[in-house]
């Protein structure tokens, strides 16, 4: 039995907070703003999971109104999601993921983040493909605003 899930997020770009994606600090003037590290790449990975299981999107997990998730590593989140799938007995398949960012540059980073979520998915890195493009300066990715991500994951039983 094979289930395919699909995942979005987007957070805006702010000043005095981290940029985290994929589970790495990316050196940045500006950082994502959200209620945990705000890390979109990790979010979108987790509602793709959840959604190709039916088990809704995170914030039913994780919502904005609990202090226990204020600030957050968004790897905490992704194990417990691939929790959930191992309790229903499905792995990770493969995964395919991209963010959507004018700035910075994230393929220095790409390598450190596919290890980050082979090791929290609990698979090979050749599993893991994580891509980075920009809008060409159009909309609010463009104009530096915020970042985005899609993930798309087979899921397969175990």
């Amino acid at each position: 039995m094979m289930r395919i899930g699909h995942g979005f997020d987007v957070h805006r770009l702010v000043p005095e907070r981290d940029l985290v994606l994929g589970g790495v600090n990316i050196p940045y003037e500006l950082g994502l703003l959200g209620h945990s590290d705000a890390d979109v790449l990790l979010h979108a990975v987790c509602d793709a999971v959840l959604g190709s299981l039916g088990l809704g999107d995170i914030g039913r997990y994780f919502p904005d109104t609990d202090p226990t998730y204020r600030g957050v590593d968004s790897l905490i989140l992704l194990d417990h999601v691939i929790g959930l799938a191992k309790n229903r007995e499905y792995v990770v398949g493969n995964l395919d993921v991209t963010v959507v960012a004018q700035r910075p540059k994230l393929a220095p980073y790409v390598e450190e983040m596919v290890a980050n979520l082979a090791r929290a998915c609990k698979v090979t890195a050749d599993r893991i493909n994580i891509k980075a493009t920009t809008t060409e300066e159009l909309g609010y990715t463009g104009r530096g605003e915020g970042i985005s991500a899609h993930a798309v994951v087979l899921m397969i039983k175990a």
